[in-house]
């Protein structure tokens, strides 16, 4: 399962750098945003994001045993989102000792 984890997350952040990077070589989001914020979907997407930031940057707190390293991935989940996310999981996907599994990606904290 782990394995198959690691090939899922590897995938969609692949995915999802390629499509921001393609995105962004198209359209320039700061010079959009005054119409892009008038649409109300757009705002509920914004609102999604923070919630979805926030439930991901709480296990984070578990996981990290130093405010510094936890700051620091609330600022990248904040500025990357979904690349963010998938590289957090990836890491930790990878730190797991042979034999570790689910339990361990989700309940292991960093030794301090």
């Amino acid at each position: 399962m782990v394995t198959f984890l690691k090939i899922l997350f590897s995938a969609i952040l692949l995915w999802i750098s390629y499509t921001v990077i393609t995105t962004s070589l198209k359209s320039n989001l700061l010079t959009e945003w005054d119409f892009l914020g008038d649409i109300p979907w757009m705002r509920a997407t914004l609102w999604d994001f923070y919630a979805n930031v926030t439930v991901i940057f709480v296990w984070v707190c578990y996981k990290e045993n130093r405010v510094l390293t936890s700051l620091l991935w609330l600022l990248l989940l904040f500025c990357l989102g979904s690349i963010a996310s998938c590289a957090y999981v990836l890491i930790q996907l990878f730190k797991l000792e042979p034999g570790e599994g689910l339990k361990e990606f989700f309940g292991k904290q960093h030794a301090k």
